[in-house]
């Protein structure tokens, strides 16, 4: 399959370079997978496509304030960190910029000493390990002196940083936000389940892999990078008990389905406590195990999340669909609407 069938026209202003004030006020457009009809409501109506005995699964991880700016020792030169996975300790693979400047024993001072690393070893196309050296706790350090490392299209400066997390993120460990779980309030939730409607959540952190451009044309070849995930025994349990019990499974955002559908891949379309790397990558073609239907945002052409909303949807469907988002004026990307498929 061709990565060029997944190409759609994006005008660039509609890219949403800002979130909106209020959570649920942004639009929602309703894909019926079946039928590749669509309706046209905002988020805080979602409540109306949901029934009782249902399960929403949502994401929540958080995301670290992950790029830091810091100063080459010795020189002074500039540095840009963006921290990508941690390994082992305060060992840990980031990206570096420009890559050139860091070799392995380079040491890069932040915050006027309050943090420092040393290089440790280098890869092609800017990828470093640095190993980290402190006083603290590296998480609070990194509160004080990082910043949020928002998708290289958002152009603007974020006011409030907890505006790219979810408002039930707490597992830290992502370089980027599960952005389909923007769209939710503590009260929304609420309401939800007031409706009879289970929230179960699993962890998986997003790496920048998931939003790398396919620059293969055959997506035979294109491998995607490994992602961390988790899953309680409490949330396996909750989820076959709804399976049972004739319920429909609705994963909230791509990160949340790869999560659910490698886990019920490997324990033939049950649900286990797990935890793992994986690198799965759902396209067309694709037989799901574990979903019912998604909650996701608007993507980018040719990207695996799109592929990934056309397997569920149909490619055809989707395409009509984004083509209408687009002649409608959707906000697309992270801080965009949204689209519940079902």
């Amino acid at each position: 399959m061709k990565v060029d069938l997944f190409d759609f026209h994006l005008p660039e202003e509609l890219i949403a370079q800002t979130p909106l004030i209020e959570r649920t006020s942004s639009r929602l457009m309703v894909l019926d997978k079946e039928k590749g009809t669509t309706r046209h409501t905002v988020f805080k109506q979602i409540k109306e496509h949901l029934k009782a005995g249902d399960c929403l699964v949502l994401n929540d991880t958080r995301v670290l304030p992950a790029r830091l700016f810091g100063e080459k020792e010795g020189t002074g030169a500039k540095i840009e960190v963006l921290l990508l996975k941690q390994l082992e300790g305060d060992s840990w693979e980031t990206l570096i910029k420009p890559a050139k400047r860091v070799k392995e024993g380079t040491r890069i001072v932040f915050g006027d000493g309050k943090l420092s690393a040393v290089c440790t070893q280098t890869s092609e196309h800017g990828g470093r390990v640095l190993e980290f050296q402190y006083d603290g706790i590296f998480y609070e350090v990194l509160e004080q002196l990082g910043e949020m490392p928002l998708p290289p299209y958002i152009k603007e400066q974020l006011d409030d940083q907890e505006r790219y997390q979810t408002v039930f993120a707490r597992e830290r460990g992502s370089a980027a936000a599960p952005t389909a779980g923007l769209h939710f309030t503590e009260q929304l939730l609420e309401e939800i389940k007031e409706l009879g409607v289970h929230i179960a959540f699993i962890t998986l952190h997003v790496g920048l892999g998931t939003f790398r451009p396919v620059n293969v044309e055959d997506l035979n070849e294109h491998e995607m990078h490994s992602e961390f995930y988790q899953m309680t025994e409490g949330t396996a349990r909750l989820l076959n008990e709804v399976r049972e019990d004739g319920g429909r499974i609705i994963s909230v955002g791509t990160t949340s389905t790869r999560t659910l559908e490698t886990i019920a891949s490997a324990n033939n379309g049950r649900f286990e406590e797990a935890s793992g790397w994986t690198d799965i990558f759902i396209y067309p073609g694709y037989e799901f195990k574990a979903i019912d239907g998604m909650i996701t945002n608007f993507h980018l052409p040719k990207s695996t999340l799109i592929m990934l909303v056309s397997a569920l949807a149909g490619r055809e469907n989707v395409l009509n669909a984004y083509r209408e988002a687009v002649e409608e004026k959707y906000r697309f990307f992270s801080f965009g609407d949204a689209m519940l498929i079902i």
